[in-house]
């Protein structure tokens, strides 16, 4: 054997050690989808199924509805449109009315992907080769809620506004979560509040903690369900589902389905709608 035998039989003996401990290649995104997850190491994930959800079926947030539509509509036009905090109660339809626009407006190129706040962190090589496509591209993060420190807070607030690289035009982030501001608050955040001629002036820790909130340009507040929008989503629900019912029969059962979850929202009302079609189907 040959010195430039042995020396390749032994390159070939360290590549076969070296492969295992190297990173799987990256797959290539499908970019016939409508939908993606963010996955690492580093790559759009198609979503085969995505869990599409029609405008009509949400009722008692008209008006979040055609204030979102509008700056949707905005954005896959080209005109300018803002980035979207959806915040307030659980269960009132904030993620559904996203997944909403993407089933209005997936036929006029708009895609969604979805990130985990975890992932945010990752949110400059998300949006990195988003820059050639001509699709428009909603980030997508549900129930967002942070510590100060965190780094996913810090790659957030650099994206929306303050990054020294420009966000790209065809994307928009659109978030949820229980907190308006994102960050817990603490009483003691407020011992720094001062009044300056007549005005309020928050400490440091306060500001700071409006400061991510304040780069979404829309704002959407959603709010606990009355009782009468609890029942009309119930029976709104039974009745897409091609349901026969009495809305007298069904009444009672479905205030004592939501005095047990001790909540009346449009998730609750859906979980009846299911659990009294299926009773009554045994």
């Amino acid at each position: 054997m040959t010195d430039i035998e042995r020396l390749l039989n032994r390159l070939d003996a360290l590549i076969d050690r070296i492969e295992p401990l190297l990173p799987p290649a990256r797959p290539q995104s499908d970019w016939d989808a409508i939908a993606f997850r963010w996955r690492r190491p580093g790559y759009l994930q198609a979503v085969k199924h995505p869990q599409l959800i029609e405008s009509d079926a949400l009722l008692g947030v008209e008006r979040q509805k055609d204030l979102l539509a509008r700056n949707t509509e905005q954005f896959v036009r080209g005109l300018p449109a803002n980035n979207a905090l959806l915040w307030g109660s659980r269960g009132t339809g904030k993620s559904s009315l996203i997944r909403a626009m993407l089933d209005q407006f997936a036929d006029r190129g708009l895609r969604l992907i979805e990130v985990e706040r975890r992932d945010l962190a990752d949110l400059p090589d998300i949006v990195e080769p988003l820059y050639a496509r001509e699709e428009r591209f909603i980030v997508f993060s549900d129930d967002l809620s942070f510590e100060a420190d965190d780094p996913s807070y810090k790659a957030l607030k650099a994206t929306l506004d303050g990054s020294v690289a420009a966000a790209p035009d065809n994307v928009l982030i659109y978030a949820t979560s229980n907190r308006r501001h994102l960050l817990p608050e603490y009483q003691r955040d407020n011992q720094d509040t001062r009044a300056v001629d007549g005005e309020i002036h928050h400490g440091e820790a306060v500001e700071e903690k409006i400061s991510l909130s304040e780069r979404f340009g829309l704002w959407l507040a959603f709010h606990p369900f009355g009782q009468d929008d609890y029942l009309d989503i119930v029976f709104h629900t039974l009745e897409r589902m091609g349901i026969a019912f009495d809305a007298e029969t069904v009444r009672p059962d479905a205030l004592r389905f939501a005095l047990e979850r001790g909540s009346r929202s449009g998730r609750v009302a859906a979980q009846f709608a299911r659990d009294w079609v299926g009773r009554n189907g045994l």
